[in-house]
């Protein structure tokens, strides 16, 4: 739910470009570096195969938006409504916001859980620190670049684009920086969480015996 939340607001958010001192950035960007942290700790404690029907499924939950958000558009609005075209702006973006995020979430999430499970695998499952930063990282570096080069390329100047897509990514680095103890915090309340939940299953079950 937290993946797929974040992955649609991420979207529907990214059409509005603000300021970061002096560079430009997409605001998504205070919410979609946070869907890898999501899928990192469900490949740590649920394994590549769960990870990429997360994936998938934030895929789907997304095409689902964009048709919503699409039919909402060509409905008539009531003779006395005057949001349109407000509606029109801020929302007509979001099939090409939309399709640049797809082309970049599909590539960049589906790296990022192999390059994930590469790194567990070389490093024996020690180390959270290094797979949740190392794949992160260099899937956060083609997300970025697939993103804006289609979201916005013929919309601003290139050099805004190059701008952009430098900036964006230091930021990326740093949110990914940032969250790694995040990530220790999620894997190990949702590990205690299962235990608890198994215990409870076992005690329900002999009581019931």
């Amino acid at each position: 739910m937290a993946f797929a939340t974040l992955l649609v607001v991420a979207n529907i958010i990214a059409g509005k470009l603000i300021s970061v001192g002096m560079w430009v950035v997409p605001v998504a960007v205070i919410a979609y570096p946070l869907t890898f942290l999501v899928t990192d700790t469900i490949a740590e404690l649920y394994g590549r195969r769960i990870a990429t029907r997360i994936v998938w499924a934030g895929f789907a939950v997304n095409v689902l938006m964009v048709a919503l958000v699409y039919v909402g558009k060509i409905i008539p609005p009531a003779s006395f409504w005057e949001g349109q075209d407000a509606y029109n702006t801020i929302l007509g973006s979001v099939p090409r916001i939309v399709l640049a995020s797809m082309l970049a979430y599909l590539v960049s999430q589906h790296h990022d859980v192999f390059a994930f499970h590469l790194w567990r695998k070389l490093t024996k499952g020690k180390w959270l620190w290094l797979r949740n930063n190392a794949s992160t990282m260099v899937s956060q570096g083609i997300d970025t670049l697939i993103f804006i080069s289609i979201a916005f390329v013929g919309v601003v100047q290139t050099d805004v684009l190059i701008e952009m897509i430098v900036v964006q990514y230091v930021i990326k680095l740093i949110i990914a920086l940032v969250d790694t103890p995040l990530c220790y915090a999620l894997v190990w309340l949702i590990r205690r969480r299962g235990v608890e939940l198994a215990s409870y299953i076992h005690d329900e079950a002999l009581a019931n015996d």
